[in-house]
């Protein structure tokens, strides 16, 4: 009889979460809270979950709210997925952090992982995500805190260090990749396995079998196809050269390396793009919205479906029938990975059963993989000293050692960008400065 807390739920993702939970039967009999700071938005998704939950003919409880501490009340997970200061790609926040970069040369095309972009999404969400912690502790200090938000690596670093509360990160870009990788070489999903280790959004295929046999011989001759090279022309380019192929897309792989996106003329040979969101998101809340998406039919089809590739519900379900189960988590390094910081934010395989979640160790990466990974984690670690300690001092030397910013902007031209970006984004940064 589970409690399950989802934080951010009326931004949809609540919803497809439950379906996700409601589709083993041994959960349902328990309660789903959802949270948002939108009442409308989240009395739509629960009218929606409230269906779905008739539709199995369940006893499955399902409460709407705005208050987090009551949803947390002695809840056994928290699943958090938030945006703070409004729509995660189209608010004003997002605009400053991905336009005034744009000024001084650095172009991002998603700007939620690394980066000015990144940096400054971790000072304006992590004090929400440590508020939450220190509310897991006093409400429900046995929980697992379960993480969606962005920046992945930066907001567990911090709460690593500042809560004891249980948690682990998750992402869909392992089970993603591994997906696309099955088709790049033409090979059913069922056949593939996989270890992978690095970093949130910088993680690396280490082994890759295809029914037991090696699957990189058959990789490399697709990536020799110009039809297919084209479908990931990063990725395949730092495979090319690197020897590995990387967790996250071609668009996002762009941004955390210093070789694609400092001239237009690479930028146009590799196919990518600059973000250009609204400064003032002019959609009132619901423009996401299907009511199609959200009818009575919908949910009754969706109570015919199976759990999404999402982690979490299965996270959930291991922990709770005593059932064996693998995944990519994203975790402290407590000598997981032996060439990267120790405590800082790694995504490497994890095993969980009623026992909890349980890290595997995967040992030393390929000295250019670590390299690579690397550069984005002293970035990852001077942001959540920044927040912790309430310093933006550390903050700008994190924007001025971000590989991409470096490869365009001196330093004296970084310290400006980072000035303009801290004026803009004040109103958003109270939990920092």
């Amino acid at each position: 009889m589970a409690r399950i807390a989802l934080i951010g739920a009326g931004s949809g993702f609540g919803g497809r979460l439950s379906v996700d939970i409601l589709s083993f039967p041994e959960l349902r009999d328990g309660t789903i809270a959802l949270v948002d700071i939108n009442q409308e938005a989240v009395d739509t998704v629960a009218g929606f979950v409230r269906q779905v939950v008739k539709a199995h003919g369940a006893p499955t409880k399902i409460e709407a709210t705005t208050d987090r501490r009551e949803a947390l009340d002695g809840a056994d997970y928290v699943v958090v997925a938030i945006s703070v200061g409004g729509p995660a790609y189209n608010g004003v926040p997002y605009f400053h952090e991905i336009d005034i970069p744009r000024k001084y040369g650095v172009s991002q095309q998603i700007g939620d992982t690394l980066g000015p972009g990144g940096v400054f999404r971790t000072l304006r969400s992590a004090p929400e995500m440590l508020a939450i912690c220190a509310d897991m502790d006093e409400l429900c200090p046995d929980a697992w805190l379960i993480n969606y938000t962005n920046p992945m690596a930066m907001l567990t670093w911090a709460m690593d260090e500042a809560s004891p509360v249980r948690k682990v990160g998750l992402c869909h870009s392992v089970q993603g990749t591994a997906w696309q990788l099955s088709n790049y070489i033409g090979a059913p999903f069922e056949e593939m396995t996989y270890w992978v280790g690095g970093i949130n959004h910088m993680s690396w295929f280490l082994e890759l079998e295809r029914a037991g046999q090696d699957a990189y011989p058959a990789l490399r001759e697709a990536m020799n196809d110009p039809e297919t090279f084209k479908k990931d022309l990063v990725r395949f380019e730092v495979m090319r050269h690197f020897g590995y192929f990387v967790t996250e897309s071609t668009p996002h792989m762009s941004e955390y390396v210093p070789y694609f996106r400092k001239r237009p003329e690479l930028m146009e040979r590799f196919d990518l793009h600059q973000s250009n969101p609204e400064k003032e998101p002019s959609r009132p809340y619901g423009h996401w919205r299907n009511d199609k998406a959200f009818s009575k039919e919908a949910a009754q089809e969706a109570a015919k479906q199976g759990p999404s590739g999402e982690y979490a519900s299965r996270i959930i379900h291991s922990i709770e029938t005593n059932t064996l189960y693998r995944f990519n988590g994203n975790v402290r390094n407590e000598g997981l990975i032996l060439n990267l910081p120790y405590g800082c934010c790694v995504e490497v395989p994890c095993m969980t059963d009623a026992t909890g979640v349980r890290p595997c160790v995967v040992g030393e990466l390929p000295a250019q993989l670590a390299a690579l990974n690397n550069a984005n984690v002293v970035v990852q670690q001077l942001t959540a000293e920044a927040v912790l300690e309430h310093d933006l001092e550390k903050a700008f030397m994190a924007v001025a050692l971000d590989p991409l910013t470096a490869a365009v902007c001196s330093l004296d031209e970084a310290r400006a960008m980072f000035d303009e970006m801290v004026e803009a984004l004040t109103p958003w940064l109270g939990g920092v400065m």
